[in-house]
């Protein structure tokens, strides 16, 4: 039986924000002016010191809107589940870009526990479809409308 809510992976998800915050002021916070221009990130050192910003790596700041929430069983956990696995390929390509152990370890224990994620979303996607009518598939919300 699926044991593990969606909740529950929400808060590890902010636990997983944490743990990159952490990783990316270790990186930065003793980064001199010469340092931060050099590498790029005066921009950003602008506006944020070395505090944690989250934003994609092309500068997008994080938005509700990347939450696609609809109310439908099946649309929301489709879209949990391809948002695992965006998680788990952003993982990927840090461990490709990355030779620094202390940051390799970590992200490596998080790019699991998003396949973890995804096993788990996967199997409430298809509890939640063994237990809709296959006749009648798409035509009702089956968190809203009652049969």
């Amino acid at each position: 039986m699926w044991n593990i809510s969606e909740h529950d992976i929400g808060t590890e998800e902010l636990a997983h924000l944490e743990m990159i915050g952490t990783i990316v002021y270790q990186l930065t916070r003793n980064l001199t002016p010469e340092e931060i221009k050099k590498a790029g990130f005066d921009d950003y050192f602008i506006d944020h010191t070395t505090g944690v910003y989250p934003a994609a790596a092309s500068g997008s700041p994080f938005t509700a809107a990347y939450i696609g929430v609809t109310g439908d069983t099946i649309a929301d956990l489709n879209e949990d589940l391809s948002a695992e696995q965006k998680a788990r390929v952003t993982y990927d390509n840090i461990l490709r870009f990355c030779d620094d152990p202390d940051v390799k370890d970590p992200i490596r224990f998080l790019r699991a526990r998003e396949i973890v994620h995804y096993q788990r979303f996967g199997e409430g996607l298809r509890i939640a479809t063994d237990r809709l009518d296959s006749n009648n598939f798409y035509a009702f919300n089956p968190s809203f409308d009652k049969k």
